[in-house]
């Protein structure tokens, strides 16, 4: 909070160069007459914008402004302020913050109702600054909100139903909307699947790495919650027929979350998924992944290495990006250039040049990379090896004293030789650029709340490969499922790593051209531990079911 600057408002406008002295003298005038605020007249007249106004406004007050329309609130948030007092004082509660309720003022400076708030919330409160028709239109969105998305549903005037897309900007629907997207944050979900059916409007949201079926919605509310959806990505609301992809920036709390959004048209209407990147929420840390210390060390003097290509394969979801961005973290110091090519950006890290895939402007994964090369760096990231002109340019970085980080879709680290010389790479060229390759997946972890043992039978053990186990007392855990993990029994999830180091060995064995098999038979001897055995690891030590075991080998 600044200090307060006690001039009149009117001086501070003049002196901001906002309006000449005659039309501040027309304006306070027209105030004695009709008993408007200043501000109101000034912006009614077009002498100033809303947002210049405000900021003249902070200057006076030394609080700052703040943008509701960016904002998206927790319902819970207005249980503590009642509907009636926020009208009456013009106020809206945003955010706490570690027992400090942050609310949105039109008058800030009225400590009497500061104090009034701090007494029935309990808590410190921070005024901050903003227009008065913008919290009007978040009362309006919002209370009434805090119940059960079947009594927002209900309040739905249905004579407007008719009205299709316009609906989209009525405030149940946007209380629906934002109902939505609260949950889902607070759920830890990465993804939001909107799916038209035949005869409803199907909710999912994708948490741990499984899509888990949410209250459905009415069917002739489609068109008017996918509207909203567009309109808050800025896509096309009359296009229908073909898919598009638009992006959303909200503050949800004190958190920053970035929504990318994708429609696509289908046989019941348009489908709608949102993507969540909630950087707060992002674990960027190896040992926090689930490194094994033996793994840890090895990856890390795989990272430090001067020049090299290290590559981290598995499928989609499997937390690929999110190794890397660690393994960066790790190494990204003041007297290195780190730069990045990725499709999309999904996280802005300080200290790195990060470029985003442009296909239609020609900006491609092998153009930014070939640029790069005169950019002077000393590491680069490359979101994928997609193709040969991509893995020819990494090679060819790495072998001219470049450290290169890359993933490929590949179920396991052996094959990852096979798959690059599928590419057209010469096997010399491979076994003289790879460092090495780490495979890894991601299997949900058992939720400490309401985790048991159980013994398990015989057979499941020989299923296993852990006949040696039989007899001796081991316990397997699950589970059982409570308030903390939504009844599911799971809570978070933890990696799962493969890591294959490029010897002189495997080397003589790529150039002779040999299987993937013949090259795992070669590394296991060598001390690899596949995913197979690195899920059984979590198995045993009580992270993860034997159910995720099984479901984590069956793909791999």
């Amino acid at each position: 909070m600044r200090d307060p600057d006690n001039r009149r408002l009117g001086e501070i406008i003049v002196e901001q160069n906002l309006v000449a002295p005659k039309q501040l003298q027309e304006a306070l005038e027209e105030q004695k007459i009709t008993g408007e605020k200043l501000g109101e007249i000034l912006i009614r007249k077009g002498f100033v914008t809303k947002d210049a106004f405000e900021h003249c406004l902070s200057i006076q007050s030394g609080i700052a402004t703040f943008d509701l329309s960016t904002y998206i609130i927790d319902p819970e948030l207005l249980k503590l302020i009642p509907e009636d007092f926020s009208r009456e004082y013009k106020l809206i509660p945003v955010f706490i913050i570690e027992n400090v309720l942050t609310v949105a003022m039109a008058d800030p400076t009225n400590i009497f109702i500061i104090d009034e708030i701090q007494r029935m919330s309990k808590m410190n409160v921070e005024a901050v600054l903003a227009q008065e028709l913008d919290i009007r239109k978040a009362q309006d969105q919002y209370y009434g909100g805090a119940g059960t998305l079947a009594e927002i549903v209900a309040s739905i005037n249905k004579d407007k139903l008719a009205e299709g897309d316009k609906l989209g900007e009525e405030a149940p629907i946007i209380k629906i909307v934002n109902y939505l997207i609260v949950q889902a944050v607070q759920m830890k979900a990465s993804d939001i699947h909107i799916e038209p059916e035949e005869k409803i409007l199907n909710i999912r949201y994708r948490v741990d790495g499984m899509l888990k079926r949410q209250p459905s919605l009415p069917k002739n509310l489609s068109n008017a919650v996918l509207s909203r959806f567009k309109i808050m990505s800025g896509l096309d609301i009359a296009e229908k027929r073909l898919p598009q992809d638009g992006r959303i920036l909200m503050k949800i709390g004190n958190k920053d979350i970035d929504f990318r959004v994708s429609t696509c048209p289908t046989v019941h209407g348009e489908n709608v998924v949102l993507r969540i990147l909630d950087k707060s929420g992002l674990v960027v840390g190896l040992e926090s992944l689930g490194f094994p210390s033996r793994e840890y060390g090895l990856f890390k003097e795989m990272i430090t290495s001067p020049y090299g290509i290290v590559l981290v394969t598995g499928p989609t979801g499997s937390g690929k990006t999110t190794t890397l961005y660690s393994a960066l973290q790790i190494i990204n110091k003041e007297h290195l250039n780190i730069m990045t090519v990725e499709d999309p950006v999904e996280y802005q890290f300080p200290g790195m040049r990060q470029v985003q895939v442009n296909v239609k402007a020609g900006l491609t994964f092998a153009s930014a990379l070939r640029s790069f090369l005169r950019q002077d760096p000393n590491i680069i990231m490359v979101g994928e090896i997609r193709d040969r002109e991509t893995a020819e340019i990494a090679v060819q970085a790495a072998l001219t004293g470049h450290l290169v980080f890359s993933t490929l879709h590949t179920n396991d680290t052996p094959t990852v030789f096979t798959r690059l010389m599928d590419m057209g790479i010469e096997p010399f060229l491979i076994s003289s650029s790879l460092l090495g390759a780490l495979a890894q997946r991601l299997v949900r972890r058992i939720c400490e709340k309401c985790k048991e043992y159980y013994e398990p039978k015989e057979e499941l053990l020989r299923s296993l490969g852990l006949e040696d186990k039989i007899g001796k007392g081991l316990k397997f855990a699950k589970g059982r499922g409570c308030r903390i993990c939504n009844q599911i029994g799971y809570k978070g999830r933890i990696g799962i790593f493969e890591l294959l180091k490029v010897s002189p060995v495997l080397q003589e064995l790529v150039i002779k051209k040999v299987s993937a098999d013949e090259i795992r038979e070669v590394a296991i001897k060598d001390g690899l531990v596949t995913l197979s055995f690195a899920a059984i690891e979590k198995l045993l030590a009580g992270l993860t079911t034997v159910e995720e075991v099984m479901r984590v080998t069956l793909e791999g």
